[in-house]
């Protein structure tokens, strides 16, 4: 017998966090920008870069 009816039982409650109306996620996104920019220009540590290249060469061996 399937105590699973169509796994409506399994499923959690749809989870509703707080929301941010469209002023706040627009000044928020400002911020984030303002923060984030500097760091954005300058340049990647040698040895993540090739961290990184080591990565795409084993995706494209995928």
């Amino acid at each position: 017998m399937n105590d699973n009816q169509g796994g409506a039982a399994l499923r959690a409650p749809e989870a509703r966090g707080p929301t941010l109306n469209d002023l706040t996620r627009v000044r928020l996104g400002r911020q984030l920008q303002a923060l984030y920019d500097p760091i954005i220009d300058e340049p990647l540590d040698p040895r993540l870069a090739e961290l990184l290249r080591q990565l795409d060469q084993d995706r494209e061996c995928l």
